[in-house]
């Protein structure tokens, strides 16, 4: 796919720098740009590459001014990050699924399927479920019985959506992923040995929710485990029994959350942290990658910590006093042999 740079600028609704008939190829990073590339800047510790790039066109902030000349042309962006989201979906040449069910599908005659719909081989789809339009469901996916899937969501190779599950649209789901396995419910009887609790809920996700791979969210109970609208759920994620996920919430790969709590919407929560059980945590919570959440986060808006987690500036501030504890033991240990020679 060619552009122009005018043409680009146009569909990003940018200001050009540059020669508006300048052809653009292909999209690639700052450091490694070709020519023909389309490449940007958005974090000023990379400004160096700027100077020597070889890309036909770099996106910039609109406030940045550059120090040395520029030989590429440059659009300047109100939101660059935002503006690289347009661009990749530009040029993102997937080949479009055929709308098509492949004849190795197993389908059961009661499930009610929409139109446009791409079905991929040894795909199997029990009883009772409901497939609106315009999805893609590749190979080797499981879909239990009675449950539902929206309009125009992509389901990848491998994953397993266990019975009564509820899927809106414009959602993706990656490889491997697991939706409406039992939650670990097990109670111990008078000879100490676990029995199990029948999980008899089921999982809801809204609609334009991602989910990474060899991901794991666990059925309720009873009632439901809920990932609501906008979410982005990352690798490796575990997401136990009537959990509730706030809007536009995000979490990172590697991350563990037990069973009944409920998280705030347009929360950030980073890579390994693990939430304990039947906890609140308020809205727009950020969480620091490795932290340990054991008690209610009640404040919105709050950021967070270490493990067990505190404030964040308030951690970093103990950190940095616990680094300086060698030295104080040195100096207490010189001192404590000074004295004792005198």
């Amino acid at each position: 796919m060619i552009w122009t740079a005018k043409q680009l600028a146009e569909l990003l609704q940018g200001e050009l720098i540059g020669n508006p008939e300048t052809k653009l190829s292909h999209p690639s990073k700052i450091e490694e740009a070709t020519e023909g590339s389309v490449c940007f800047l958005g974090n000023m510790k990379y400004e160096h590459y700027l100077y020597e790039t070889k890309a036909a066109l770099v996106l910039i902030p609109k406030d940045f001014q550059p120090k040395q000349n520029v030989n590429s042309c440059l659009l300047k962006v109100d939101s660059v990050y935002e503006s690289v989201a347009k661009l990749l979906e530009i040029y993102n040449n997937k080949t479009k699924a055929a709308k098509s069910i492949h004849p190795s599908a197993i389908i059961d005659s009661s499930s009610v399927l929409g139109s446009e719909n791409s079905i991929g081989p040894y795909v199997v789809v029990e009883s009772s479920c409901t497939i609106g339009s315009n999805n893609i469901i590749h190979a080797q996916v499981y879909i239990g019985e009675n449950a539902s899937i929206g309009d125009h969501c992509v389901i990848h190779p491998g994953v397993k959506i266990y019975a009564n599950t509820i899927i809106g649209s414009h959602c993706i789901i990656h490889s491997n992923t697991v939706i409406g396995s039992d939650g670990f419910g097990y109670v111990p009887n008078q000879n100490k040995e676990y029995q199990k609790i029948a999980q008899i809920g089921n999982v809801i996700i809204e609609d334009h929710v991602e989910i990474g791979a060899n991901c794991s969210i666990d059925r309720a109970t009873m009632g439901s485990t809920i990932i609501e609208r906008g979410c982005k759920i990352d690798n490796l994620i575990q997401i136990a029994h009537n959990v509730t996920i706030g809007h536009d919430t995000v979490i990172a790969a590697q991350a563990g959350i037990a069973g009944s709590s409920k998280i705030g919407s347009n929360s950030i929560i980073g890579g390994q942290v693990g939430i304990a059980g039947h906890l609140n945590v308020a809205k727009g919570t950020m969480i620091q990658a490795q932290s340990g959440i054991a008690s209610n986060l009640l404040i919105e808006n709050g950021k967070w910590y270490g493990s067990p987690a505190i404030d964040y500036f308030s951690y970093l501030r103990a950190y940095s006093e616990f680094t300086k504890l060698p030295n104080l033991r040195k100096r207490l240990e010189d001192l404590e042999k000074k004295q004792a020679k005198e």
